[in-house]
């Protein structure tokens, strides 16, 4: 994913409590992103990554073995909503994980929008997302789909509420 020049952010080291209550969240209490088979594998204030293991339910066309569009689609809104977890974490570590955890009650879409670049074929896939602004009410978040050589195949933009 190509990086937007930000000021420099200070470093953020979340408690491992925090970092296991946003696996818990993201990987097993949202449902959708278990039957998706979604695993967080790097979660930092400014950045968060995650894998995707291509399997049968989740072919679009049979003829290429190529995931569907919505796996895509509904991939990369999980990846946006997770990165508006990780900053807003970020903005408030003079609270408790807990308390921090319970502030993404209210997270939710507003908007998105995914361009497909090329066909998703291959045995497992990246996705990346990062925030790009978190104001009071909304964040707005971009995000990656990229096979395991790197190579792009598709991008996301999206807007969340987050008040």
């Amino acid at each position: 994913m190509t990086r937007i020049a930000h000021p420099p952010l200070a470093p953020v080291a979340f408690e491992p409590e925090f970092v296991e209550g946003v696996r818990e969240i993201f990987e097993q209490k949202i449902v959708f992103n278990t039957v998706l088979g979604l695993r967080i594998t790097d979660i930092a204030a400014d950045r968060v990554q995650a894998r995707i293991a291509m399997r049968p339910e989740l072919v679009g066309h049979f003829a290429y073995n190529r995931i569907h569009g919505g796996v895509i689609s509904a991939g990369l809104d999980a990846m946006g909503g997770l990165a508006v977890m990780a900053a807003i974490g970020a903005r408030h570590m003079d609270e408790p994980p807990a308390q921090r955890l319970h502030r993404f009650a209210k997270l939710g879409t507003i908007d998105l929008r995914i361009d497909y670049l090329r066909p998703g074929i291959g045995e497992a896939f990246v996705l990346e997302a990062e925030v790009l602004r978190l104001g009071s009410r909304v964040a707005s978040t971009r995000m990656a789909f990229l096979g395991t050589d790197g190579k792009l195949l598709a991008t996301g933009a999206g807007a969340y509420i987050v008040s």
